[in-house]
């Protein structure tokens, strides 16, 4: 899949200095917890940097409940859409479209998706959904599939789930005229108990986004002084305007609370900040590290990120202008970052 040219595919062209050889991540610390992680359950021991371990039970199977997304509510936190003659389209190169949440008849746990349209070559689209139960915190974002559907699992039962599309079409071309969704219970799947838990905190290099003007992930336009992050996975990357994935950014003068709303520095499948047993990409790697910081200090991936690059910084987050500054940074440097969502249950 092709994806566009915006801040989270551009990392920072300084070369910073950097203080300190790559470190074993810090454990988790107490902090106000804001939102639920979503994670791909995965049956393991339990970490050895103290994450509380997920409690394993089996959800009972039930009847496969199937809906048709509508394509054509579009509202604030969408950007870049937009539905005539029937079909979704793109109204540029780039769009986000965030359904309304759909409640089901009975708790799931595992979601799939079916689209219908045309997807032609050199464009792209990927399927991304969460869960909640009633007012709960929501799930973190798991992938579904793509152009040709998917499936994805939860890391808990839900009575209600959220669809979000990204689309990349440069042409224009794409053509949706439907998204088939189910949910139903995998009884394998490994199911997380309610249970208050400390979100996750690590020490990460830091780089600068700048790039007033652009536009981010979530379909935000940069501007002047801006106050958000950038995490280098769509896992945590909040819907326009939202603050429901948010990090605790603690720097040189203050500590601050800024809402992620882009994906990178470096890469775009490294959910760093979960344990290595539920990370997207890069498993091999300690949780805490990203792998930017990883090819950068010891060569991993022969130095180079996801998508082939040289590494040139040992970045783990990107910082907007006004939360650089904000946090007493003057130039690229280490900050400690606890990642909010990851503390409610």
């Amino acid at each position: 899949m092709r994806t566009r040219r915006t801040a989270h595919h551009r990392p920072a062209t300084r070369t910073p200095r950097i203080p300190r050889p790559l470190r074993a991540p810090r454990t988790a610390l107490p902090a106000v917890a804001l939102l639920c992680l979503g994670l791909a359950p995965v049956a393991a021991p339990a970490p050895a940097d103290g994450a509380r371990p997920a409690a394993s039970t089996r959800a009972a199977p039930g009847p496969v409940q199937t809906w048709a997304a509508d394509l054509t509510r579009l509202d604030a936190d969408d950007t870049g859409v937009r539905h005539s003659g029937g079909e979704l389209r793109t109204a540029g190169s780039y769009g986000v479209l965030v359904l309304a949440p759909h409640r089901l008849d009975r708790a799931a746990n595992r979601v799939r998706v079916k689209p219908a349209g045309h997807v032609p070559g050199g464009a792209g689209m990927s399927v991304d959904v969460r869960g909640r139960t009633g007012n709960g915190p929501w799930t973190e974002w798991r992938e579904a599939g793509d152009a040709r559907g998917g499936t994805a699992v939860l890391p808990r039962s839900v009575t209600a789930v959220q669809v979000r599309l990204a689309l990349w079409d440069p042409a224009g071309a794409i053509r949706l005229r439907g998204l088939a969704v189910s949910a139903d219970t995998d009884p394998a799947a490994r199911q997380e108990a309610d249970a208050a838990a400390p979100a996750y905190r690590a020490e990460v290099f830091a780089t600068r986004i700048g790039l007033v003007g652009r536009t981010t992930a979530n379909g935000h336009v940069i501007r002047k002084n801006d106050r958000f992050a950038a995490l280098p996975s769509r896992r945590g990357l909040s819907r326009k305007g939202g603050r429901e994935y948010s990090v605790r950014v603690c720097g040189p003068a203050r500590c601050v609370t800024v809402p992620v709303w882009d994906v990178g520095p470096w890469n775009i499948r490294d959910d760093y900040w979960n344990p290595s047993t539920v990370r997207q990409s890069f498993r091999d790697l300690p949780r805490g590290v990203p792998e930017a910081e990883a090819a950068y200090y010891t060569g991993y991936n022969g130095g180079r990120d996801g998508k082939g690059r040289r590494v040139l910084n040992p970045a783990g987050i990107d910082l907007a202008d006004g939360t650089f500054r904000d946090v007493g940074l003057r130039d690229n440097g280490w900050v400690s970052v606890t990642y909010l969502w990851t503390g409610a249950r």
